[in-house]
Parts: structure tokens; C-alpha cells; sequence
């Protein structure tokens, strides 16, 4: 038991090590990913590593080619970005407002702890290793509301719907914090009001912000670098 506990801690560090240089570009977009040159970078066995890419390729941030290994998956565009966030307006908005009508004392008290817990980590920044705790933060607060929605697969969407935002490699942009919080509480502020209409407003308002404060983090594809040219 022991045994496995250490290798799960391994992989998890290993899991880590490697987001951070995938997110950070150490890895290049497109890049191949070596197993054996990670564990001979990392110091470690090779299992460790093929089990962190395994979890990496759940994320969408690596692919593994049948016969060619893993590589590190493209960066996608300004305009995918867009049609995610539109999926995310027609669900969130939905789940603020059931949360409002079916969120229990446990629910509220963990959407508080979250977001009490991001004013305490309001660390936002160009490297992962800065912005990771207030990203996994934003992330539990948005699942957590879509789970008190009482809605199991609107919450499954939802949550699917985040985790192809890793594949942006979105960086934090310096001084969202403050905004993100407070667009936060009043979210919270109108569940706990028990008030559906002003919850799913406060989504829909706080996830145009973030699609603003997100896309100049975005590199542009030629034809959008091409439009925005002739403009």
C-alpha cells in the first residue's frame, strides 16, 4: 500500500511537471513528446511518465499516434475559442439558475470555502506555476455550481467543456483575478438568494468577461491575422 501511495504521488508530481511545460510552450504546440527523454529529464522511471501523458491526453493537451508516440496537441484558434464559449453561455447560465432552485446547505457552503479560498490565491500570471491554483479554483467553483444544479448530465457537459479550455493553453491574464472573484460572488449571491433569474444573468455576464479577458491570449490564426490587417 505504501508502495503504491509513493507511485501516486510520483505520477501526480510528474503529471504536473509536464502540464506546466506543455502549458508554458517548453513543449512546444505540435512538439513530439519523448517518454524517454521526459523520464531521463524528470530523473524518473518511464511508467511514471507514460501514465502522466495518459492523463495529459484526457486533458486534450497531448495525442498519441498509433506507432509514433505522444506529441503535444496544436494550438487552437480566436474562433474555436469563441464557439466553446457560446456552448458554455447556452449551459452555464442554466445550471446558475437550477443551482438557485435545488442548491442544498453542503453545496452553498462549498461554492463560499471556493471562493473565499481564490481571494486567499489571486495569484494570476503568464506561468502556469503562478496561475494554477487560482485556475483549478475558477474550475471547482463552475463544476460545483453545475453539480448543484441537480442536472448529472448538465454537469457532465459543463464539466467537459473546461477541460477543453486546457487545450487553449490559456494563460492568466495579469490582474483577472479581482474580476473573476467578484463576478463570482454575485453569482453565489443570487443562488443563495435562491433567485434563478439574476444567477443565470450573473453567468452569462461573467462569462463574456472572461471571453474578453481570455482572447488576446489567443495567438490568431493567418486569416484572422490577415482580417485584422485590412482592418
Amino acid at each position: 500500500m505504501v508502495d503504491g501511495n509513493r507511485q501516486d504521488v510520483l505520477t501526480d508530481r510528474v503529471y504536473e511537471t509536464v502540464k506546466a511545460m506543455v502549458m508554458d510552450h517548453e513543449i512546444a504546440p505540435g512538439a513530439r513528446v519523448s517518454i524517454e527523454g521526459l523520464a531521463r529529464q524528470l530523473d524518473v522511471s518511464a511508467t511514471p511518465v507514460r501514465e502522466a501523458l495518459a492523463r495529459l491526453e484526457a486533458d486534450g493537451l497531448v495525442v498519441k499516434r498509433p506507432n509514433a508516440g505522444y506529441r503535444a496537441t496544436d494550438l487552437l484558434d480566436p474562433e474555436a475559442l469563441t464557439d466553446l464559449f457560446e456552448m458554455r453561455l447556452l449551459l452555464e447560465p442554466r445550471a446558475a439558475a437550477l443551482a438557485a432552485e435545488n442548491a442544498g446547505d453542503d453545496d452553498l457552503s462549498h461554492l463560499r470555502a471556493v471562493v473565499d479560498e481564490m481571494r486567499r490565491h489571486p495569484d494570476t500570471g503568464e506561468n502556469y506555476s503562478v496561475y494554477r491554483r487560482f485556475a483549478l479554483l475558477d474550475q471547482d467553483f463552475h463544476d460545483a455550481l453545475a453539480a448543484a444544479a441537480g442536472r448529472p448530465l448538465l454537469a457532465e457537459a459543463v464539466g467537459r467543456l473546461h477541460a477543453h479550455l486546457h487545450m487553449f493553453r490559456l494563460n492568466s491574464a495579469p490582474g483577472a483575478a479581482g474580476p473573476t472573484i467578484e463576478e463570482h460572488e454575485r453569482i453565489l449571491d443570487a443562488v443563495v438568494r435562491r433567485n434563478p433569474e439574476q444567477a443565470a444573468e450573473a453567468m452569462a455576464t461573467h462569462l463574456r468577461s472572461s471571453r474578453v479577458r481570455h482572447r488576446p491570449h489567443v495567438p490568431a490564426t493567418k486569416s484572422t491575422r490577415r482580417r485584422d490587417t485590412i482592418r
